[in-house]
């Protein structure tokens, strides 16, 4: 009859405690990931090992183990299998695969080292008071040995922001170029500008113990002659003036806005006119819960440093204008989480 009918309602899904599960056990996927990388347990695929026999015997391990942890990195998406044989996705050929440019099984040193883990030990309290629970500066302390760590299992994780970056800021065709490098680690990012201009010179600013890192990745790129290392904390050592170009690539989120303001005159004085600033960073949408990797990071400073975070552009913006820079521009990399600030003088 006219009026009787009933909408049907669309059925909703019961709630599953699965996504807790999967969050409270999260540590098994890490230790998953880091056990086949140990193993190299995705060269060996890439190489044409790509059964349970073959990988046991290349990777010097019990057959029954293999085959569980290449099960388990196949239902997380680090694995293909059809039948009895296991393939590389895109993904882990790219990223996993030791004979890949784009290899990041080296970075396991540090973002798994039990120093950068322990921040994580008590977080509850670091959420009640606000700040790391590490002790002193968390890992801003002067010369803390991690950024060793760092500079030497990261490379290959910056390699493609630095040539992005001397890519975007023209460094191949911009003739003679004074490069300022701040908390300069590997220094990938202003060697990148050396490699590319023969015109170009770069000073790299860290702590005296990273900055042999950063000497040695620059004899090998035979631009010694033209990389000066300035060794110090960068808020102390004296920049000097006329800089074409400043990287600050990484550093920002270790502090609170205000530092940041003020760090950032101290650049902007270093630069000549027309100079630019050049900024990576984690950049969160205006919500700071997207996109998921770079508002994740702020959990990170919050477990790690003393007052850091992940800026949103709005707020990078506002911290640059008033340093003194007139105009700030946003650009995606490509290959990287984190964007690039463009600032003018």
């Amino acid at each position: 009859m006219k009026g009787t009918e009933t909408t049907m309602q669309p059925e909703t899904a019961p709630p599953s405690p699965e996504r807790i599960f999967l969050a409270l056990t999260a540590y098994q996927q890490t230790e998953a990931l880091r056990a086949a990388i140990a193993l190299d347990l995705f060269t060996s695929v890439a190489e044409g090992a790509t059964d349970v026999p073959a990988l046991a015997a290349r990777c010097q391990a019990s057959e029954r183990g293999i085959r569980i942890l290449c099960d388990y990195l196949t239902v997380l998406g680090f694995l293909g299998k059809q039948g009895e044989h296991y393939s590389l996705p895109p993904e882990s050929a790219a990223f996993l695969n030791r004979h890949s440019p784009a290899d990041l099984s080296s970075v396991t040193r540090f973002l798994n080292s039990s120093y950068i883990m322990s921040a994580f030990d008590n977080l509850a309290e670091t959420v009640r008071q606000g700040t790391t629970q590490l002790g002193g500066q968390g890992s801003m302390d002067p010369e803390h040995p991690v950024w060793i760590d760092f500079a030497r299992a990261m490379m290959p994780m910056m390699y493609p922001a630095a040539e992005g970056i001397a890519s975007l800021a023209g460094a191949d065709v911009a003739g003679p170029l004074r490069v300022l490098d701040i908390a300069a680690s590997h220094g990938l990012f202003g060697l990148a500008f050396a490699r590319r201009n023969p015109q170009a010179e770069v000073t790299a600013v860290d702590w005296p113990n990273v900055l042999e890192v950063a000497r040695e990745n620059a004899a090998a790129a035979g631009v010694l002659d033209r990389y000066r290392l300035l060794a110090g904390s960068a808020f102390e050592v004296d920049f000097g003036t006329g800089h074409d170009v400043a990287l600050i690539t990484n550093f920002l989120h270790h502090f609170d806005a205000a530092t940041c303001t003020q760090f950032m005159k101290k650049v902007y004085a270093g630069l000549q006119p027309g100079g630019r600033a050049v900024t990576l960073e984690f950049v969160p949408n205006a919500d700071r819960v997207t996109p998921p990797f770079p508002a994740s990071f702020s959990l990170t400073m919050l477990a790690s440093t003393q007052a850091g975070n992940a800026y949103t552009f709005a707020e990078f913006d506002e911290m640059f204008r008033a340093a003194g820079f007139e105009r700030n521009e946003l650009h995606a990399l490509p290959m990287s989480p984190e964007q690039v600030i463009v600032s003018y003088k």
